[in-house]
């Protein structure tokens, strides 16, 4: 731990940002600095590549870490960030390890698609409500109370979905 007021050093870090973020920091000042404009396109790109390098630099995280040890709280860190207290937590809480299982996670549940499936078996509780006459809780009250069927479809992708038998009622559920 340092002393209060002594310099913030990086032990091997100089410059503290990593050589990606650099270069697409240096491709972004050369187009501001350019006689003529670049097109549009070519500022978009070069503007995102940077946010992009940018998020992913480890300084970021060295810097939050080294935050969190000089006393900052994470409402301080949020501000610094422009995120939410809960954003920034998600992003930088924990090993290096939970951050990138946290992350993984989080990418893995932004490939699936965002639609139900047409093709499952049964009806879905809303669907079962509507042709029975009542609300999605009288359903799940009658399937609690064994009146009604119903069983749990988990996808190959992990989702799962309620499927309610109106025909097979009352066999079980689950």
């Amino acid at each position: 731990m340092r002393a209060a007021g002594a310099p913030l050093t990086w032990p091997s870090m100089s410059p503290f940002l990593s050589e990606p973020a650099r270069a697409a920091l240096a491709r972004l000042a050369e187009s501001d600095a350019a006689a003529t404009a670049p097109d549009p396109l070519s500022r978009l790109r070069d503007i995102r590549s940077l946010l992009a390098e940018l998020e992913a630099d480890p300084a970021t995280l060295h810097a939050v870490r080294d935050a969190l040890t000089n006393g900052e709280s994470w409402d301080d860190i949020a501000a610094a960030a422009h995120l939410k207290p809960a954003a920034a937590k998600w992003r930088w809480q924990g090993t290096d390890e939970e951050i990138a299982a946290r992350h993984d996670a989080g990418r893995k549940r932004a490939v699936r698609p965002s639609s139900v499936p047409t093709d499952l078996p049964g009806d879905s509780v809303a669907d079962a409500a509507r042709k029975l006459g009542v609300t999605a809780q009288a359903v799940y009250l009658q399937i609690a109370r064994g009146k009604l069927t119903a069983r749990t479809v988990e996808l190959a992708d992990g989702r799962s979905y309620k499927r309610v038998f109106l025909d097979d009622s009352p066999v079980g559920t689950d």
